[in-house]
């Protein structure tokens, strides 16, 4: 944001107390913001594993910015967004205190809308408040501009959201709103949401918080910005999916999943919890999985103490039946797997497909369509 040209409060950022009062020292400001970096929302009302409440606090002075540090680094924030016993700070914001009043505070993003095949500026005069909440209670109160991408956003339509939220300073706040377009475009982001987009008590337009996703295909062409991801708070086995380009998000059941496509993981996870059983994850291994990727993935689900049995369901449609069976085979001889597997394949060579599983040796129980699959599943769990 500093990049494109966009207000933001002077900050700093620290991984010891004493980074954090050198930090608070550099910004010589009155007053001070110290502000937990984790990965969740309702920071301000968290609580810490020591007792300590709060995960923002304002201070006056560099030595109680260092103070303040002390009590956030090292323990573990618990939120309204976090799970367990909460996510461990490894790092504190140190930021100069603005001054406005809260009826200044908008709300103010872009996204990418299927329904407008393009950007939508969405706005909204109760800055600061849970957003979904505003819409619910009061829709009237969200204002969008839908942008055509190939021409970009246009004076009258920042000017049209800068005087419905109330800005005295309209030319300023369309600046901005310009100026966080071309960080959109330019970024390839997918959401640029500031909450709250303020008016300070000099008349200047900030953004105080702020929310950005990024296009992972764009990863490529923008690789600065992916090389600033820190995987320290994400679900390791998630991370290791990510490197073969594997799609896992891990869920609290016992069945372990492999699928091939979303639509079909999807499918299969509620079919198993038809017949009694909890799917332990989702994940899809693509339409063009080989041999490398199906190891892999074998080894992410296998490793999860809570899988019980591990359930493949594979459509042979890129990929022949055959081709995905004698992958499946060489990972079973290079991951020790202790789950019993069951195996449904369809689509091209299946009969080839489930000839080169019986044969392989290794105990793989075959099913002829998704429903029987998931009873040899659950089955196979409660044995």
């Amino acid at each position: 944001m500093d990049k494109h040209g966009i207000n933001t409060q002077k900050w700093r950022l620290a991984t010891t107390p004493e980074e954090a009062e050198k930090g608070a020292k550099e910004l010589n400001a009155a007053e001070l913001v110290v502000k937990s970096q984790i990965h969740a929302g309702g920071r301000g009302k968290g609580t810490f594993d020591n007792g300590f409440k709060g995960g923002v606090h304002l201070c006056k002075t560099p030595k109680e910015a260092k103070d303040l540090t002390s009590k956030m680094l090292g323990h573990k924030l618990s939120t309204k967004q976090t799970t367990g016993d909460g996510v461990l700070v490894n790092r504190v914001m140190i930021a100069e205190s603005l001054t406005f009043n809260s009826s200044n505070e908008k709300y103010f993003a872009i996204v990418m809308d299927r329904a407008a095949q393009g950007p939508v500026l969405v706005a909204s005069p109760q800055g600061g408040m849970d957003i979904e909440q505003v819409a619910h209670d009061t829709p009237h109160l969200i204002y969008k501009e839908v942008v055509d991408i190939n021409t970009g956003v246009k004076p009258e339509q920042t000017k049209r959201l800068a005087e419905k939220l109330g800005f005295t300073q309209v030319a300023e706040a369309q600046e901005q709103m310009k100026r966080l377009y071309n960080l959109f475009i330019e970024a390839d982001a997918t959401q640029v949401e500031i909450n709250p987009l303020v008016e300070t008590s000099e008349k200047k337009i900030y953004c105080v918080d702020a929310k950005i996703n990024f296009d992972d295909n764009a990863a490529y062409r923008q690789k600065e910005i992916f090389g600033w991801r820190d995987t320290a708070e994400e679900d390791p086995r998630e991370v290791e999916a990510s490197k073969f380009d594997l799609n896992y998000i891990g869920m609290d059941g016992d069945i372990g999943c492999m699928v091939n496509g979303a639509g079909l993981a999807m499918a299969t996870m509620d079919i198993i919890k038809l017949e009694g059983g909890t799917p332990a994850n989702f994940l899809d291994v693509g339409g063009g999985a080989n041999a490398k990727q199906i190891t892999e993935a074998f080894k992410i689900i296998s490793s999860d103490p809570q899988v019980k049995v591990i359930l493949v369901n594979i459509f042979g449609g890129i990929m022949k039946c055959d081709t995905i069976a004698s992958g499946i085979v060489e990972a079973l001889k290079q991951v020790k797997i202790k789950q019993p597997v069951v195996v449904r394949l369809a689509g091209t060579n299946v009969e080839l497909g489930k000839k080169i599983l019986a044969e392989s040796g290794h105990k793989v129980t075959t099913a002829d369509d998704l429903d029987e699959a998931a009873r040899f599943s659950v089955k196979a769990m409660n044995n």
